[in-house]
């Protein structure tokens, strides 16, 4: 197999990884965020739940928790899931990264300093208005590197999807590489992963420089 038809099959696969990645962070930063406030609720019983999912995302492996979700269906209830693998590596991966980013938002949020809620209640500011004029912006600006390190990890996690055989870059290099028994595809699916995440890295830091003005 030539070159240029690896790449041509490498390309489509990356259509999929693409489609991974976007659909996964628009679902998960904002859920990130939900997940936060339950985080932080003074629901006790509701508060300690969400620990608990916080704690399960974060501490069992995302290949393990694909499976779960793409599985458990069919096992439990007997489900058709012949259709349903790119909703479950949806499911997976958003909640899985939303849980990350939530510790990220609380992280952010508690950083800023007691007083700036003591003049927003001088300043006669609702809940609301102190946290979407006052809060939200300067805890972007404290998460973006730790959001940007985790965007990039989700570019590299979208080759875990593999696992449920669902064909996407790295699973399309596997296949060449096991027909052809050559190295070239691995080496190629690399280089890019690495311009992707190079891209993204860029992307973010001209996020970080727009929130300069909140030094």
């Amino acid at each position: 197999m030539s070159i240029d038809v690896m790449l041509e099959q490498l390309t489509m696969g990356f259509g999929q990884t693409c489609l991974i990645f976007f659909m996964t962070l628009l679902l998960s930063l904002p859920l990130g965020m939900v997940v936060y406030f339950g985080r932080v609720s003074k629901i006790k019983l509701f508060s300690w739940g969400v620990k608990i999912y916080i704690s399960i995302m974060r501490g069992t492996p995302l290949m393990l928790q694909l499976l779960v979700w793409y599985f458990a269906p069919y096992y439990l209830w007997g489900m058709n899931i012949g259709g349903y693998k790119l909703t479950a590596i949806l499911l997976g991966c958003s909640l899985n990264y939303a849980a990350y980013f939530a510790e990220i938002y609380r992280s952010g949020i508690e950083a800023i300093p007691q007083g700036q809620y003591e003049a927003a209640a001088i300043l006669e500011y609702s809940r609301q208005q102190t946290f979407f004029r006052i809060v939200l912006p300067q805890m972007t600006k404290n998460v973006l590197p730790s959001v940007t390190n985790e965007v990039i990890t989700l570019v590299k996690d979208t080759s875990l999807v593999y696992s449920l055989s669902y064909v996407e870059m790295f699973a399309v290099a596997k296949q060449i590489a096991a027909a052809q028994t050559t190295i070239v595809p691995f080496f190629i699916a690399g280089a890019f992963y690495y311009v992707f995440n190079y891209v993204v890295a860029g992307v973010m830091e001209i996020f970080e420089k727009k929130m300069d003005y909140y030094r």
